[in-house]
C-alpha cells in the first residue's frame, strides 16, 4: 500500500481478539443487508490482515468485498479496543483504484470536484437540460428519471438542479453588523442542489447580527474521492482548502458546516489522510480547530437557543436522523435536537442512530441494491412516527432518505435542522 497501514492500525496485535469478538455484527450495515461474515467489520479486518501479510491477492473478489463497506462507522462505535475499520478500508481502497483503475464517469465526477468553474459550468447546463430527462418536484428538490437505465431507475427520486449555486447567488461578504463573523463551508448537495440550506444560514447569521464569509474560493472537501480510493484528488483538494483556510482563518470565529459528512473529512479525515506527512497533518489539525458543524457552533456559541425560545410554537412534528458523519464521528446529534425543540415537536423514530444506507459513490452506483435494502427500513421507521418532517444535517442523507422514503411511499418531507430553525425565526 501507498501509505503504511502500520502507522493506523496493527494487525498482528488485535487480529485473533477481532474475530473472536463479533460486537460489531449486529449493528453492521452490509452485514444487515448482505448477512454473510465476509462483508462484515471482523471480515474485512480477517482479509485486510492477510492481504498487508501478502497472503491475499488483490483480485477482483476482494475489490468486490472491500466496496461493499459503507463506511458507516458503526462498527468503530462498537468495537471495545476502537479498531479504526473505515481507515484500512478507505486505505486498501486507494489500491483497488490503482489496480483497478476508476470507472469513467467517477473520473468526471471527480475532475468536477477538482475545480469549481468546471463544476459551475456542469450544473448550470444539467439546470437547463434537466426537465428533458427529469421529472421535477420542486418543493421536495428533487426529481425521477422518465426513462429507466441500467443504473437510474424511475422510481429513484434523486436531487434536482438550481438555476445559480449559492456561493454564486451572494458577495462574499456579507455584513450583519460587523460584531462578529464566521465563515461558511457550504458543502456541494448544498451549494448546487439544496440551496435553501445555505439561505437558511444567512437568514439565522443576519438574526443574530454575525457576519459571513462565504469563502467562495473553497474546494469540495473532497469525500466522495476519499471513500472511493482517488487519493490523488483528496490530496489536491485537502491542500487547497487547508491553505485557504489558514489565509483567512484569524479573521473569522469559526468556520461552520451544515453538513455532516463534509464537516467529518475537514475536521477529522483530513488528518487521517495525512497521517504519514507531520507537515500537512500538524496544519490539517490547526485549522480544524475553527471548524465546526453548524447546529454545533450555534447552539455553544451564541443565544440562538434563547432567541428560538422568544418564536411562536409550530405544529408540525419532527423526527430526527442522526447521520453517521455526525453522531459517530463527531458527537454531534444533541445540538440540532435541543435547537429544534425549541418549536417543533420531536417525535423520535425507533433508532435515529441506524445509517441512512448512502455510502457513498459506488454504493450509489455499482451497488445501488444494497443502499436500497438498507434504506427502506430507515424509511419505515420514519413512517412510524407520524412526523411531518424528517431532519438531518447532511445532504447526502437527504439524498439517500428521499430515495427511501419514494419506494416506500412515505409522505414525510426531508428539511436540514438550519431550514426548520429559519423558518421559525420568520414566525
Amino acid at each position: 500500500m501507498d501509505k503504511n497501514l502500520d502507522d493506523i492500525f496493527n494487525f498482528d496485535k488485535v487480529a485473533d481478539d477481532c474475530v473472536k469478538c463479533g460486537k460489531c455484527i449486529p449493528v453492521c450495515t452490509i452485514h444487515n443487508v448482505n448477512a454473510d461474515e465476509v462483508t462484515s467489520p471482523r471480515g474485512f479486518i480477517d482479509l485486510l490482515g492477510a492481504y498487508k501479510r501478502g497472503h491475499l491477492e488483490l483480485d477482483q473478489t476482494a475489490k468486490d468485498i472491500f466496496e461493499s463497506c459503507f463506511l458507516c462507522t458503526n462498527c468503530v462505535d462498537a468495537c471495545p479496543k476502537d479498531i479504526p475499520t473505515d481507515m484500512i478500508i478507505e486505505q486498501v481502497r486507494s489500491d483497488i483504484a490503482q489496480k483497478f483503475g476508476i470507472a469513467w464517469y467517477k473520473k468526471a465526477f471527480f475532475l468536477l470536484l477538482r475545480h469549481r468553474w468546471m463544476n459551475d459550468v456542469a450544473f448550470k447546463l444539467g439546470w437547463t437540460f434537466q426537465t428533458c430527462g427529469f421529472k421535477i418536484k420542486a418543493e421536495t428538490n428533487s426529481m425521477n428519471a422518465r426513462v429507466s437505465l441500467p443504473i437510474l431507475k424511475t422510481d429513484r427520486i434523486l436531487p434536482s438542479l438550481s438555476k445559480t449555486s449559492f456561493l454564486n447567488s451572494h458577495e462574499e461578504n456579507i455584513n450583519n453588523g460587523g460584531k462578529r463573523k464566521v465563515a461558511v463551508f457550504i458543502g456541494c448537495l448544498a451549494n448546487y442542489n439544496y440551496v435553501d440550506i445555505g439561505e437558511s444560514l444567512l437568514e439565522i447569521l443576519a438574526a443574530l447580527g454575525i457576519d459571513a464569509f462565504l469563502a467562495k474560493d473553497q474546494k469540495c472537501c473532497s469525500a466522495p474521492a476519499y471513500f472511493t480510493g482517488d487519493f490523488d484528488t483528496v490530496d489536491s483538494n485537502a491542500k487547497h482548502n487547508i491553505a485557504y483556510f489558514e489565509s483567512f482563518s484569524r479573521d473569522v470565529e469559526a468556520i461552520i458546516v451544515p453538513e455532516a459528512t463534509c464537516s467529518a473529512m475537514l475536521k477529522i479525515d483530513y488528518e487521517h489522510y495525512f497521517h504519514d506527512d507531520p507537515a500537512w497533518k500538524a496544519r490539517a489539525q490547526s485549522v480544524q480547530r475553527k471548524i465546526f458543524m453548524a447546529t454545533e457552533w450555534l447552539q455553544h456559541h451564541t443565544d440562538l437557543e434563547q432567541l428560538l425560545a422568544s418564536k411562536k410554537k409550530d405544529t408540525k412534528i419532527v423526527t430526527y436522523h442522526d447521520p453517521c458523519h455526525a453522531r459517530k464521528m463527531q458527537g454531534i446529534h444533541k445540538e440540532p435536537r435541543n435547537l429544534i425543540r425549541q418549536n417543533y415537536k420531536i417525535v423520535e423514530m425507533s433508532d435515529p442512530n441506524v445509517c441512512c444506507g448512502f455510502g457513498g459513490v459506488t454504493m450509489q452506483s455499482e451497488k445501488y441494491h444494497f443502499a436500497k435494502a438498507a434504506g427502506i427500513p430507515k424509511a419505515a421507521m420514519i413512517r412510524d412516527t407520524k412526523a411531518d418532517v424528517v431532519s438531518a444535517e447532511c445532504s447526502a442523507c437527504r439524498m439517500q432518505i428521499n430515495a427511501s422514503m419514494g419506494y416506500a411511499d412515505v409522505k414525510t418531507i426531508f428539511k436540514n435542522p438550519i431550514e426548520l430553525i429559519a423558518e421559525a425565526l420568520r414566525n
